[in-house]
């Protein structure tokens, strides 16, 4: 298989998954990658509406799963940039409608069309979903809050990713995991309220791929379905920017870690 696949996963929800899949994905493909991005939650089908394409889902992973769309059909071209496309989860079935042999299949379709990177937008927690998303990966990102609850879910899913993967199965060694901290807010940390970077990497062990300040913009981008990457003035955006190209070998420095100093007038005014 040529087609690297790279699954989104964390142990809590509301950790800024779904926004983080498609920012990967659009920035892989901004890369000028061919890549599809996938939306495991089955049932409730976020991705498609960060991306900005709910209105023009007709068929989804499940009716390719079950024979009633081919892939072709169901893959939804993105509308900015020319090489990314999405497949979209099903509102009306429940989790039981993936099958180990049908992601298999959908996997290896696109492989065979020729796509350089598949991101598997996976549903919190460990549940049948989760575990298909992360089962056929090569690479994870495991999506953090700086919180003491988010980093101890989190433990649950590193040792699934060791464990419970076709890699791991067969022997192959483990998948390749980056750790990618979210909603970090340097006020906070500095005052003790949240969990610093090193904190979070001693306790997980593993280094963070990137780390994504708190920002309105990630909110506003996603209610304009428009991935937060694309927002080039946002913090958020450019913090995702620097972690897709260290995912894809470069070496960038880590930014948005300090306090931002106040400037002369609002020392002075106050604000």
């Amino acid at each position: 298989m040529t087609a690297e696949i790279i699954v989104v996963t964390s142990g809590k929800g509301g950790v800024g998954k779904t926004t983080t899949s498609a920012s990967l994905a659009t920035g892989l493909a901004m890369a000028s990658k061919k890549v599809a991005v996938i939306d495991f939650d089955v049932g409730l089908r976020n991705l498609d509406l960060i991306m900005g394409c709910e209105r023009r889902v007709v068929y989804d992973f499940v009716n390719v799963i079950h024979g009633e769309a081919a892939l072709k059909q169901a893959l939804i071209k993105d509308k900015r940039i020319e090489n990314l496309f999405v497949l979209a989860a099903s509102q009306t079935r429940d989790k039981d409608a993936l099958t180990p042999e049908g992601v298999e299949k959908v996997l290896d379709e696109l492989d065979r069309e020729g796509f350089d990177y598949v991101v598997c937008d996976s549903p919190a927690g460990i549940e049948k979903g989760a575990h298909l998303a992360m089962y056929f990966a090569h690479r994870a990102v495991v999506v953090v809050n700086p919180e003491v609850s988010s980093v101890r879910d989190s433990d649950r899913i590193l040792g699934l990713l060791a464990s419970k993967t076709r890699r791991a199965e067969r022997g192959e060694g483990t998948v390749a995991q980056h750790l990618l901290l979210t909603r970090y807010n340097p006020a906070r940390v500095a005052a003790g309220e949240m969990l610093s970077i090193k904190d979070v990497e001693e306790i997980l062990g593993l280094p963070v791929v990137g780390v994504i300040p708190e920002s309105e913009n990630v909110l506003a981008a996603s209610n304009a379905g428009v991935p937060v990457i694309l927002d080039e003035n946002s913090n958020a955006g450019q913090a995702y920017r620097d972690t897709v190209a260290r995912l894809l070998g470069e070496e960038r420095p880590l930014r948005f870690l300090e306090v931002p100093k106040k400037g002369f007038f609002q020392r002075v005014f106050g604000g």
